[in-house]
Protein backbone atom coordinates (compact mmCIF):
# COMPACT_ATOMS: atom_id res chain seq x y z
CA UNK A 1 0.00 0.00 0.00
CA UNK A 2 0.81 3.69 -0.70
CA UNK A 3 -0.42 7.09 0.42
CA UNK A 4 0.13 10.28 -0.72
CA UNK A 5 1.72 13.33 2.02
CA UNK A 6 2.36 16.72 0.64
CA UNK A 7 5.30 18.93 2.70
CA UNK A 8 5.61 22.34 2.15
CA UNK A 9 8.79 24.40 2.76
CA UNK A 10 10.35 27.43 2.68
CA UNK A 11 14.25 28.18 1.01
CA UNK A 12 16.19 29.58 3.95
CA UNK A 13 18.88 32.43 3.15
CA UNK A 14 21.56 30.11 4.06
CA UNK A 15 20.71 27.88 1.25
CA UNK A 16 21.27 30.23 -1.55
CA UNK A 17 22.63 28.40 -4.33
CA UNK A 18 22.19 24.67 -2.77
CA UNK A 19 20.87 22.06 -5.26
CA UNK A 20 17.41 21.29 -4.82
CA UNK A 21 18.08 17.67 -3.77
CA UNK A 22 20.35 18.63 -1.27
CA UNK A 23 17.86 22.04 0.15
CA UNK A 24 14.75 19.05 0.13
CA UNK A 25 16.88 16.89 2.32
CA UNK A 26 17.79 19.73 5.41
CA UNK A 27 14.18 21.15 4.78
CA UNK A 28 12.51 17.26 4.99
CA UNK A 29 15.21 15.17 7.02
CA UNK A 30 12.84 11.99 7.51
CA UNK A 31 13.58 11.30 4.04
CA UNK A 32 16.57 9.68 2.55
CA UNK A 33 18.57 11.38 -0.13
CA UNK A 34 18.02 8.87 -2.80
CA UNK A 35 13.93 9.28 -2.16
CA UNK A 36 13.95 12.81 -2.50
CA UNK A 37 15.99 12.35 -5.52
CA UNK A 38 13.16 9.81 -6.88
CA UNK A 39 10.08 11.99 -6.07
CA UNK A 40 12.29 14.95 -8.06
CA UNK A 41 12.36 13.24 -10.98
CA UNK A 42 8.54 12.18 -10.87
CA UNK A 43 7.43 15.57 -11.38
CA UNK A 44 6.65 15.22 -7.53
CA UNK A 45 8.29 18.84 -6.55
CA UNK A 46 7.07 21.99 -6.79
CA UNK A 47 9.01 25.58 -6.71
CA UNK A 48 7.01 28.85 -6.28
CA UNK A 49 4.39 26.70 -8.08
CA UNK A 50 6.29 24.94 -11.10
CA UNK A 51 7.49 21.83 -11.25
CA UNK A 52 11.11 20.98 -10.28
CA UNK A 53 12.26 17.86 -11.96
CA UNK A 54 16.04 18.54 -11.55
CA UNK A 55 18.04 17.61 -8.62
CA UNK A 56 20.88 19.71 -9.30
CA UNK A 57 18.53 22.73 -9.86
CA UNK A 58 19.63 25.86 -7.48
CA UNK A 59 17.29 27.41 -5.55
CA UNK A 60 16.96 31.00 -4.19
CA UNK A 61 16.37 31.95 -0.78
CA UNK A 62 12.35 32.40 -0.11
CA UNK A 63 11.28 30.13 -2.82
CA UNK A 64 8.74 27.63 -1.65
CA UNK A 65 8.39 24.43 -1.95
CA UNK A 66 5.80 21.77 -2.19
CA UNK A 67 6.71 18.37 -2.68
CA UNK A 68 4.13 15.58 -3.42
CA UNK A 69 5.61 12.56 -1.59
CA UNK A 70 4.47 8.94 -2.02
CA UNK A 71 5.17 6.87 0.71
CA UNK A 72 5.01 3.21 1.40
CA UNK A 73 4.06 1.32 4.58
CA UNK A 74 6.39 0.36 6.87
CA UNK A 75 6.05 -3.30 6.20
CA UNK A 76 9.51 -4.54 6.16
CA UNK A 77 10.41 -3.88 9.56
CA UNK A 78 8.62 -6.76 12.30
CA UNK A 79 6.54 -5.30 15.15
CA UNK A 80 8.13 -6.55 18.24
CA UNK A 81 6.50 -7.45 21.97
CA UNK A 82 9.40 -4.23 23.64
CA UNK A 83 8.08 -3.05 26.51
CA UNK A 84 7.56 1.68 26.27
CA UNK A 85 7.36 4.09 28.83
CA UNK A 86 4.75 5.82 27.66
CA UNK A 87 4.49 9.43 29.58
CA UNK A 88 1.15 10.39 27.30
CA UNK A 89 -0.97 8.88 24.75
CA UNK A 90 -3.80 9.84 22.63
CA UNK A 91 -5.46 9.20 19.29
CA UNK A 92 -2.57 11.99 17.51
CA UNK A 93 0.73 11.58 19.38
CA UNK A 94 2.20 9.56 22.23
CA UNK A 95 5.33 10.91 24.06
CA UNK A 96 7.90 7.84 25.53
CA UNK A 97 10.45 8.11 28.12
CA UNK A 98 12.98 6.34 26.03
CA UNK A 99 15.80 4.02 28.26
CA UNK A 100 19.67 4.16 27.19
CA UNK A 101 20.70 1.46 25.40
CA UNK A 102 17.53 1.16 23.17
CA UNK A 103 17.98 2.24 19.32
CA UNK A 104 15.33 4.36 18.05
CA UNK A 105 15.19 3.38 14.62
CA UNK A 106 16.84 0.11 12.84
CA UNK A 107 19.98 0.56 10.78
CA UNK A 108 23.50 -0.91 10.40
CA UNK A 109 24.12 -3.46 13.41
CA UNK A 110 20.39 -2.95 14.70
CA UNK A 111 17.81 -4.69 12.70
CA UNK A 112 15.61 -4.80 15.29
CA UNK A 113 14.97 -4.67 18.87
CA UNK A 114 14.33 -0.73 18.71
CA UNK A 115 11.66 1.94 19.13
CA UNK A 116 10.21 1.26 15.96
CA UNK A 117 9.90 -2.20 16.26
CA UNK A 118 8.06 -1.69 19.83
CA UNK A 119 5.85 1.38 18.08
CA UNK A 120 4.59 -1.11 15.38
CA UNK A 121 3.71 -3.65 18.10
CA UNK A 122 1.77 -1.29 20.16
CA UNK A 123 -0.11 0.44 17.53
CA UNK A 124 -0.31 -1.41 14.99
CA UNK A 125 -1.97 1.39 12.90
CA UNK A 126 1.09 3.64 12.44
CA UNK A 127 2.60 1.47 10.55
CA UNK A 128 0.42 3.90 7.99
CA UNK A 129 3.17 6.55 9.11
CA UNK A 130 6.15 6.88 7.42
CA UNK A 131 9.21 6.17 9.78
CA UNK A 132 6.41 4.62 12.22
CA UNK A 133 5.62 7.99 13.44
CA UNK A 134 8.83 8.61 14.61
CA UNK A 135 9.69 12.85 13.90
CA UNK A 136 12.97 13.16 16.19
CA UNK A 137 15.57 10.87 17.77
CA UNK A 138 17.77 10.55 20.69
CA UNK A 139 21.19 8.41 20.15
CA UNK A 140 21.33 4.58 21.36
CA UNK A 141 22.49 5.60 24.98
CA UNK A 142 20.91 9.41 25.57
CA UNK A 143 17.51 8.82 27.93
CA UNK A 144 14.44 11.07 27.97
CA UNK A 145 11.47 12.42 25.88
CA UNK A 146 10.21 11.61 22.23
CA UNK A 147 6.89 12.30 20.61
CA UNK A 148 5.77 9.97 17.96
CA UNK A 149 3.06 10.83 15.14
CA UNK A 150 0.12 8.34 15.45
CA UNK A 151 -0.98 9.41 11.99
CA UNK A 152 0.53 10.84 8.58
CA UNK A 153 -1.14 14.10 9.58
CA UNK A 154 -0.14 14.33 12.61
CA UNK A 155 3.37 13.63 11.75
CA UNK A 156 3.12 16.66 8.98
CA UNK A 157 2.73 18.88 11.95
CA UNK A 158 5.27 17.61 14.03
CA UNK A 159 8.05 17.94 11.34
CA UNK A 160 6.84 21.21 10.05
CA UNK A 161 6.94 22.25 13.70
CA UNK A 162 10.35 20.92 14.40
CA UNK A 163 11.84 22.84 11.39
CA UNK A 164 9.86 25.82 12.43
CA UNK A 165 11.73 25.11 15.83
CA UNK A 166 8.29 25.49 17.56
CA UNK A 167 9.10 22.63 19.71
CA UNK A 168 10.95 23.18 22.79
CA UNK A 169 13.43 20.41 24.06
CA UNK A 170 16.01 20.67 26.92
CA UNK A 171 18.13 18.40 28.40
CA UNK A 172 20.42 17.63 31.44
CA UNK A 173 23.66 16.48 31.23
CA UNK A 174 26.64 16.01 33.41
CA UNK A 175 30.23 17.74 31.33
CA UNK A 176 33.94 17.28 32.24
CA UNK A 177 35.50 20.46 33.65
CA UNK A 178 34.94 23.76 35.52
CA UNK A 179 32.15 25.96 33.28
CA UNK A 180 31.84 28.91 35.26
CA UNK A 181 28.52 30.44 33.08
CA UNK A 182 26.35 29.68 30.47
CA UNK A 183 26.13 30.53 26.93
CA UNK A 184 25.46 30.02 23.20
CA UNK A 185 27.43 27.45 20.73
CA UNK A 186 26.85 28.93 17.13
CA UNK A 187 29.04 26.26 15.52
CA UNK A 188 27.53 24.19 11.90
CA UNK A 189 27.61 20.40 12.18
CA UNK A 190 28.43 17.88 9.74
CA UNK A 191 30.09 14.46 9.06
CA UNK A 192 33.71 14.15 10.57
CA UNK A 193 35.94 14.32 7.21
CA UNK A 194 38.19 11.13 8.09
CA UNK A 195 35.48 9.22 11.03
CA UNK A 196 32.47 8.71 8.77
CA UNK A 197 30.32 7.42 12.17
CA UNK A 198 31.38 10.71 14.21
CA UNK A 199 30.24 14.23 13.61
CA UNK A 200 32.16 17.51 13.95
CA UNK A 201 32.31 21.62 13.76
CA UNK A 202 32.56 22.23 10.22
CA UNK A 203 31.97 25.51 8.08
CA UNK A 204 30.29 23.23 5.18
CA UNK A 205 28.07 21.37 7.96
CA UNK A 206 24.60 22.13 8.65
CA UNK A 207 23.63 24.96 11.00
CA UNK A 208 23.75 24.43 14.66
CA UNK A 209 22.49 26.01 17.62
CA UNK A 210 22.97 25.19 21.44
CA UNK A 211 21.65 27.00 24.49
CA UNK A 212 23.10 26.22 27.75
CA UNK A 213 23.35 27.07 31.57
CA UNK A 214 25.15 26.38 34.17
CA UNK A 215 22.82 23.97 36.88
CA UNK A 216 25.42 22.76 39.42
CA UNK A 217 29.23 23.52 39.64
CA UNK A 218 31.71 20.24 40.83
CA UNK A 219 34.68 20.30 41.47
CA UNK A 220 36.00 19.10 38.62
CA UNK A 221 32.58 18.79 36.67
CA UNK A 222 29.65 20.87 35.85
CA UNK A 223 26.07 20.02 35.80
CA UNK A 224 24.31 21.60 32.64
CA UNK A 225 20.86 22.32 31.58
CA UNK A 226 21.05 22.33 27.63
CA UNK A 227 18.18 23.77 25.32
CA UNK A 228 18.32 22.99 21.41
CA UNK A 229 17.33 25.34 19.03
CA UNK A 230 18.39 22.73 16.04
CA UNK A 231 18.09 18.94 15.78
CA UNK A 232 21.70 18.02 14.08
CA UNK A 233 23.22 14.35 14.82
CA UNK A 234 24.88 14.04 18.34
CA UNK A 235 24.11 18.03 18.29
CA UNK A 236 25.09 18.61 22.49
CA UNK A 237 27.92 16.09 22.24
CA UNK A 238 29.92 17.65 19.20
CA UNK A 239 29.14 20.95 20.81
CA UNK A 240 29.96 20.69 24.54
CA UNK A 241 33.34 18.64 22.81
CA UNK A 242 34.47 21.82 21.19
CA UNK A 243 33.67 23.59 23.78
CA UNK A 244 36.10 21.57 25.76
CA UNK A 245 34.08 20.23 27.96
CA UNK A 246 32.67 16.64 26.84
CA UNK A 247 30.29 14.89 28.31
CA UNK A 248 30.66 12.04 31.11
CA UNK A 249 30.97 8.41 29.38
CA UNK A 250 30.78 10.01 26.06
CA UNK A 251 33.48 7.37 24.45
CA UNK A 252 33.30 8.59 21.14
CA UNK A 253 33.61 12.73 21.50
CA UNK A 254 36.56 12.24 24.30
CA UNK A 255 34.07 11.69 27.70
CA UNK A 256 36.78 9.18 28.86
CA UNK A 257 37.03 8.95 32.54
CA UNK A 258 39.27 11.79 34.21
CA UNK A 259 39.57 11.21 37.75
CA UNK A 260 40.27 14.39 39.87
CA UNK A 261 43.18 14.63 42.15
CA UNK A 262 42.03 12.78 46.07
CA UNK A 263 39.23 10.82 43.98
CA UNK A 264 37.47 8.85 46.65
CA UNK A 265 37.33 5.37 45.53
CA UNK A 266 33.38 5.79 45.43
CA UNK A 267 34.00 8.67 42.35
CA UNK A 268 36.64 6.30 40.96
CA UNK A 269 33.84 3.59 40.52
CA UNK A 270 31.13 5.39 39.24
CA UNK A 271 33.07 7.82 36.62
CA UNK A 272 35.33 4.66 35.11
CA UNK A 273 31.54 2.73 35.44
CA UNK A 274 29.90 5.26 33.41
CA UNK A 275 30.16 3.63 30.30
CA UNK A 276 27.68 6.05 28.68
CA UNK A 277 27.06 10.14 27.61
CA UNK A 278 25.37 11.83 30.54
CA UNK A 279 22.40 13.12 29.21
CA UNK A 280 18.68 13.10 29.12
CA UNK A 281 15.98 14.66 27.37
CA UNK A 282 14.15 15.85 30.69
CA UNK A 283 11.15 17.97 29.23
CA UNK A 284 9.63 18.19 25.94
CA UNK A 285 7.35 21.20 25.10
CA UNK A 286 4.71 21.70 22.40
CA UNK A 287 1.78 22.59 20.37
CA UNK A 288 -0.34 19.81 20.03
CA UNK A 289 -0.58 19.00 15.79
CA UNK A 290 -4.08 18.54 15.61
CA UNK A 291 -5.97 20.37 18.65
CA UNK A 292 -3.24 23.07 19.43
CA UNK A 293 -2.87 23.09 22.73
CA UNK A 294 0.29 23.70 24.54
CA UNK A 295 1.50 20.78 25.60
CA UNK A 296 4.83 19.82 28.20
CA UNK A 297 6.18 16.82 30.00
CA UNK A 298 9.23 16.38 32.31
CA UNK A 299 11.29 12.99 32.62
CA UNK A 300 12.65 12.45 35.73
CA UNK A 301 16.35 12.22 35.73
CA UNK A 302 17.66 8.50 35.30
CA UNK A 303 18.95 6.91 38.32
CA UNK A 304 22.76 6.65 37.08
CA UNK A 305 22.99 10.53 36.32
CA UNK A 306 21.50 11.07 39.85
CA UNK A 307 23.90 8.52 41.85
CA UNK A 308 27.00 10.19 39.28
CA UNK A 309 25.54 13.68 40.77
CA UNK A 310 25.38 13.07 44.24
CA UNK A 311 28.76 11.43 44.48
CA UNK A 312 30.20 14.67 42.62
CA UNK A 313 28.54 16.87 45.16
CA UNK A 314 29.91 14.96 48.17
CA UNK A 315 33.47 14.92 46.29
CA UNK A 316 33.04 18.61 46.43
CA UNK A 317 31.98 19.12 49.87
CA UNK A 318 35.07 16.75 50.88
CA UNK A 319 37.38 18.70 49.00
CA UNK A 320 36.71 22.32 49.85
CA UNK A 321 39.98 24.01 48.96
CA UNK A 322 39.50 23.14 45.24
CA UNK A 323 35.91 24.24 45.25
CA UNK A 324 35.08 26.96 42.81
Amino acid sequence: MSQELELQGEVAPHQIGQRLDQTLAELFPDYSRSRIKEWILADRVFLDGRIANKPREKVLPGQEIVLNAVLEDEVRFEAQPIPLNIVYEDDDILVINKPADLVVHPGAGNPDGTVLNALLHHCPSIVEVPRAGIVHRLDKDTTGLMVVAKTVPAQTHLVTALQARNITREYEAIAIGKLTAGGLVDAAIGRHSTHRTQMAVKETGKPAVTHYRVAEKYRSHTRLRLRLETGRTHQIRVHMSHLGHPLVGDQLYGGRARLPKNAGPELVTVLRGFKRQALHAAMLELEHPITGELMQWHAPIPDDMVELAEILRQDTKDNPEEEY
